[in-house]
């Protein structure tokens, strides 16, 4: 499999960690929506990444479904959700939270630098949107006696929120000061410091 984008992209980071939890193996192409547009465009024409070429050359696109098709391709033991309700789809909770964290982020980073004049409504909004997202995931965070998320092992809501807050920081940091939510801080630096974080990851650069 091939899979297309830069790590600096929470959504790419999240599907590159995946895979090497799954024990996948996978090329990387760090290709930009940006200064690579005309090598995406034939593969996602709507200029999205993450971008997974699978072995039979099929392409799909978008985070959620990318990781869907992963999941279902994996024995169950390998599975990065748990399996039992509640936690299942508390999981899939905390890891919505985060992506649309991330979203948020993305939005309101390019309403200031691709925006001569910046809507000072939309830029609330998302600001508000970000921190009520982040609130909410200190909120449950603090509530978990494990260091893991849900259970005795990493799965998606563990790397979703480490990835999010990972990228929204950086590109982020006068709107984000993680010294507010130490639950989640302490999430992260516990994530970033795995071998996998370390090699799935890139300094967040904006676009030229």
């Amino acid at each position: 499999m091939i899979l297309i984008g830069q790590y600096d992209s929470s959504f790419v980071r999240r599907v590159g960690i995946a895979l090497r939890l799954y024990g996948l193996t996978f090329e990387h192409r760090p290709w930009s929506v940006f200064s690579d547009a005309a090598r995406i465009r034939p593969l996602s024409p709507l200029m999205r990444v993450p971008v997974l070429v699978l072995d039979d050359l099929d392409v799909l696109v978008d985070s959620h479904l990318i990781l869907a098709h992963l999941e279902s391709a994996v024995p169950a033991e390998r599975s990065l959700w748990p399996a039992a309700e509640p936690d299942r789809h508390r999981a899939f909770r905390v890891a919505g939270l985060a992506t649309g964290l991330a979203d948020k982020g993305v939005s309101l980073f390019y309403e200031r630098v691709l925006h001569k004049e910046i809507s000072a409504l939309w830029a609330d909004r998302c600001r508000s949107q970000i921190s009520g997202a982040l609130a909410m995931l200190e909120e449950d965070r603090a509530e978990r006696q494990s260091a893991w998320w849900f259970g005795d092992a990493i799965g998606h809501a563990d790397v979703a929120v480490a990835c999010a807050i990972r990228h929204t920081t950086e590109a982020l940091p006068d709107v984000v000061a993680m010294q507010d939510y130490p639950e989640l801080r302490a999430h992260c630096e516990r994530l970033e410091a795995l071998p996998v974080f370390r090699e799935i990851s890139q300094p967040f650069i904006p676009p030229a």
